[in-house]
């Protein structure tokens, strides 16, 4: 994004303001946080782009917030933040002139989905440009990424920890991209590893192989499956990245627009395709970064 937008994280539980915060900053955004509706009014010198503001503090709570806010700055856009259940105080605040409202525990990904919604309010809605590959993709130097001369073993290493530092609490959740880009020496892309490759690359080559057709009925014994898979995986853990990986995903300009990376996903099966501006590679957009954007326009 060319310019940070300013979100304003206002929430009772400091355990969810400081997560969110790391997140969104991780994400290219500005975050300034506020721990009640009182912090939240005095915060508005900061000239939040949007607010991300609970329904349920102490002291002054979020409808009564959000009031105070549209009394003060009518085209600052609200999302507002409910508990399971909460769908009545969800349309109270939609009916007081929230932008939107999120569920707790709530998906970082859509969470930013609906941000970048938000910084669009107030604007025309004729006028409004549709969003390109570069508004939505993850990106590059938020992917994990590993180089030729990489082990299975390190592919491996590298993907748990792409799970494991992701930040999260029991109210707010991001997850792993589940997929290793393979960079050469030079930082060039030569290929992907997924979850999938893996496995297929666990297989012995008997059990893919092509059987006589008198083997196609045969069902193996507990016994033949016992160990195998422990086996495999530690035959496997030096091998090269590069003897497993599949090919590098298809490129698509940054600035294209959302149908293109649409068409190729369907057209060419695939499930992510790596952004390029300049001929060099800024981002991947994947399959769920276009269901977002469904989502944004149906509402």
């Amino acid at each position: 994004m060319d310019q940070k937008k300013r979100i304003l994280i206002v929430d009772d539980e400091s355990q969810f303001r400081e997560t969110t915060k790391k997140i969104l900053e991780r994400r290219g955004f500005r975050t300034m946080l506020a721990d009640s509706g009182e912090a939240a009014l005095e915060q508005l010198s900061q000239d939040p782009d949007v607010v991300i503001l609970d329904i349920k503090m102490s002291g002054m709570g979020g409808i009564e917030t959000l009031e105070a806010l549209r009394k003060r700055r009518p085209d600052l856009p609200v999302i507002m933040l409910t508990g399971h259940g909460g769908l009545a105080s969800a349309k109270e605040a939609l009916e007081t002139g929230a932008y939107d409202y999120l569920t707790k525990p709530c998906d970082v990904d859509l969470m930013i989905s609906r941000i970048m919604d938000a910084c669009q309010y107030g604007k025309a809605q004729n006028n409004i440009e549709e969003r390109r590959v570069e508004d939505v993709m993850i990106p590059i130097e938020e992917y994990t990424t590993v180089t030729e001369s990489s082990t299975v073993r390190d592919a491996v290493e590298k993907l748990r920890a792409s799970f494991s530092c992701q930040l999260s609490s029991d109210k707010i959740m991001e997850t792993g991209h589940r997929s290793l880009l393979v960079l050469d020496n030079n930082g060039e892309m030569l290929g992907i590893l997924t979850i999938i490759d893996l496995l297929r690359a666990l297989m012995p080559t008997y059990l893919t192989s092509a059987k006589p057709s008198t083997a196609d009925s045969i069902h193996y014994s507990p016994m033949f499956w016992s160990g195998m898979f422990t086996r495999e995986v530690l035959n496997l853990a030096d091998r090269p990245i590069e003897d497993i990986m599949s090919p590098a995903p298809l490129t698509i300009d940054a600035g294209a627009n959302l149908m293109e990376a649409a068409e190729l996903m369907v057209m060419k099966k695939k499930r992510r395709l790596a952004a390029k501006d300049g001929g060099k590679i800024v981002g991947v957009v994947r399959e769920q970064d276009l269901f977002f954007e469904i989502d944004h326009i149906l509402r």
